[in-house]
């Protein structure tokens, strides 16, 4: 009888099997190999300085530094929010809020010529960096850091909060040493903080008496 040529072969079932589970390990591979690469770029970001004093005024902070303490400080202080906010959420965004500085480096608040290409320069640096992600989680964390800037939804307006107020304590406690040193004014200092009530009224209301206005009594800040 003739053979039918057309027929798979016996083997044939088990060995599409075997592709399919070739391939879903080479999948998960990539996949926790992307996630590496991009926890190992992470690490950059503790080189990038900022221009905030440590409390006791030794040195600078770095970026890495800047999103830890702000992620405790929501710990603690999330209960003093204007709304109700995903605690969780608001960590995450602080947490990855700076990571574009790796490519495009640190924007001192007060460098308005600096300003005028910060936006271009982070937007370059979250395509690179989110990139480095499997799509899904490269999506949702550029979902969070867009997010973050764009200061709408509670949790955005809450980690702006202690995006400001977290320097504010640490220029306050080192004895307005980088106020003094750049020569910032209050005024710079207000528009700085416009939109920080828009958080917490009660944190920037108490930023504003335990860490500004002392040291413009002080003479570490410029009064206009």
């Amino acid at each position: 009888m003739e053979s039918n040529r057309n027929a798979p072969s016996l083997g044939s079932s088990a060995d599409r099997a075997d592709d399919a589970k070739n391939a879903l390990r080479f999948i998960g591979a990539n996949r926790i190999q992307q996630q590496f690469d991009f926890c190992l770029e992470m690490d950059k970001e503790k080189n990038i300085g900022r221009q905030t004093y440590l409390s006791d005024g030794a040195r600078k902070e770095n970026d890495a530094e800047h999103a830890w303490h702000m992620a405790v400080m929501t710990l603690i202080l999330s209960e003093y929010a204007n709304e109700k906010i995903d605690v969780l959420k608001t960590i995450s965004m602080l947490l990855i809020h700076d990571v574009v500085e790796i490519d495009a480096g640190d924007t001192y608040a007060y460098d308005e010529e600096g300003k005028k290409t910060q936006r271009q320069r982070e937007l370059a640096a979250a395509e690179r960096l989110f990139g480095l992600l499997p799509p899904d989680q490269g999506a949702k964390m550029r979902a969070l850091w867009d997010e973050f800037e764009a200061e709408e939804t509670a949790e955005a307006k809450f980690a702006r909060t202690m995006d400001n107020i977290q320097p504010a304590m640490l220029n306050a406690a080192a004895g307005g040493k980088s106020w003094s040193e750049k020569g910032v004014h209050l005024s710079q200092i207000l528009n700085r903080n416009k939109n920080t009530a828009k958080g917490s009224e009660t944190l920037w209301n108490y930023s504003r008496e335990h860490f500004i206005e002392p040291n413009v009594e002080a003479g570490n800040i410029r009064p206009d």
